[in-house]
């Protein structure tokens, strides 16, 4: 996606120093290529089984890409009722969206009915209780499967492990049974399914096997019990590159589900975000100021933890590379925003040929980047830029100062 020509990056076959010319920074830039491939990955890998695959849109909600994956075929993973408006205003079919999520309030449930959602992901008894009671007001029947916290360890960072038992997220694997067997005796709902989701930024495939074997098992348990699930949903997490992680080959993983599933009549949700997104966009950064302190030096940019949280929430790694390479002595410094909180970093301790004036790339931002941003410190958001061959669109025009206030009543 990134193409070094000449000395200077290229997105695609645009050099990222027009991009920022153009639309100045902060801003992110997306690949519409790498988008189609990372889509295409999934589909191909997963060809053998009858395999929906429906984007995470927590991890990029842009309408233009929501658009771009619709027009690929691709359901969606929500997680809230603004998720699923911007679904269907970016043409997004509500047949093939699947709401995932722990608070899933009274309105939401009823727009996501009355959408004609595909299905819910429920994750917890009051929440059965409560989708039951919204479809028999609105005479209707609620699509469901249940959200089991199969307890594997997905051996990736805490805060994005969601399948152990500590987690807040899905039923207990124990408490399935007596789950399945209450909701079948409720009037408005229909089960149709099975969900887990064990964590993100996964880098080993067994863990996401080892949750294959105990939902398909589960299936089993409830097909004797009288229980026919005519789908199961292995959620997504599949991880990308930021430094030298090993990738998840997509090929091992779908063979060993066909294997799992075997003659079974179940169809496959996946629900892939980072994967897809991640690494098809970066942030371009000017430097503002190259600070010499007695005991680090600092590049200062101009983007901040409020345009790229990952950093200062997980201590994440974000590659930092100049735009321009120069044939200048580097310094080792830590890579800061203008944000008034010592966690507002991009990265530490990296090793930078730049001088004040110049433009850096963080790569790998296209997941959890303009989905996470604020307006801390009354900061406006990015602009945000999709390449396609040699040709850029501005899709999200920077935010003006009276922006920040649009929403306020004086």
């Amino acid at each position: 996606m990134l193409n070094n020509i000449n000395n200077l990056l290229h997105i695609e076959e645009v050099a990222l120093n027009q991009v920022a010319q153009e639309f100045a920074t902060p801003v992110f830039v997306y690949s519409e290529n790498a988008l189609r491939q990372a889509f295409s990955a999934y589909k191909n890998a997963f060809n053998q089984i009858d395999t929906l695959v429906c984007y995470a849109v927590k991890a990029n909600g842009n309408l233009n890409i929501l658009r771009l994956f619709a027009s690929l075929g691709s359901g969606f993973d929500i997680v809230s009722g603004g998720e699923l408006a911007r679904v269907l205003q970016a043409g997004g079919s509500a047949d093939k969206v699947i709401f995932s999520g722990v608070g899933k309030t009274a309105a939401e449930i009823e727009f996501a009915l009355k959408s004609g959602i595909k299905c819910f992901n429920v994750e917890s008894m009051p929440e059965l209780t409560r989708i039951n009671e919204i479809a028999g007001s609105l005479n209707k029947i609620a699509p469901i499967s249940f959200r089991i916290n199969p307890n594997i360890d997905a051996k990736t960072h805490p805060y994005i492990s969601t399948g152990l038992k500590n987690n807040k997220f899905g039923i207990p694997f124990e408490q399935a049974i007596n789950a399945y067997s209450t909701a079948q005796n409720l009037p408005n709902v229909e089960i149709i399914g099975v969900d887990c989701h064990i964590g993100s930024q996964l880098t080993e495939v067994q863990p996401l096997i080892d949750a294959c074997e105990r939902v398909v098992a589960l299936v089993d348990d409830l097909g004797n019990l009288g229980i026919r699930l005519s789908h199961i949903d292995l959620g997504g997490g599949v991880g990308i590159r930021y430094q030298n992680e090993t990738l998840i080959d997509l090929s091992v993983y779908a063979n060993a589900v066909a294997k799992i599933i075997g003659n079974r009549p179940l169809s496959l949700i996946l629900e892939p975000g980072r994967s897809l997104v991640g690494n098809a966009g970066v942030l371009l950064t000017q430097v503002e100021y190259v600070k010499h302190g007695e005991e680090k030096n600092f590049v200062v940019v101009d983007a901040a933890m409020n345009d790229l949280a990952r950093p200062a929430l997980y201590d994440a790694f974000h590659d930092i590379v100049p735009v321009c390479v120069k044939d200048i002595a580097p310094i080792t410094a830590d890579v800061v925003g203008q944000i008034c909180e010592s966690g507002d970093f991009l990265g530490k301790n990296r090793s930078l040929a730049v001088a004040q004036g110049d433009l850096l790339c963080v790569k790998s931002a296209g997941a959890y980047g303009m989905s996470m941003s604020s307006n801390y410190n009354a900061r406006a958001r990015a602009a945000e830029v999709l390449v396609s061959g040699s040709q850029s669109k501005l899709i999200r025009r920077r935010e003006t100062f009276a922006d920040l206030w649009q929403a306020e009543l004086i």
